[in-house]
């Protein structure tokens, strides 16, 4: 039991430790795409936006009134 505890923590610990990296100059170009970002692009954020309130416009959850047609 105590073994297994043993193991268990040293598998833990070493994967833990396996993640940490340090990023080497030449490759924070490739980090610093636009492709490696978490946000989206801006113009991606406005249609989502205006998606979702078309979606939820008959509860006017975004404050835009409407139905879910996607009408204006």
């Amino acid at each position: 039991m105590k073994y297994t505890i043993v193991v268990s923590a040293m598998v833990l610990v070493n994967a833990l430790l396996g993640a940490c990296t340090t990023v080497q100059p030449w490759e924070r170009g490739t980090l610093a795409k636009p492709a490696m970002s978490t946000e989206d692009p801006p113009h991606e954020k406005t249609q989502k936006r205006r998606t979702y309130s078309a979606k939820e416009g008959g509860a006017a959850a975004t404050g835009v009134g409407g139905g879910g047609c996607g009408c204006n």
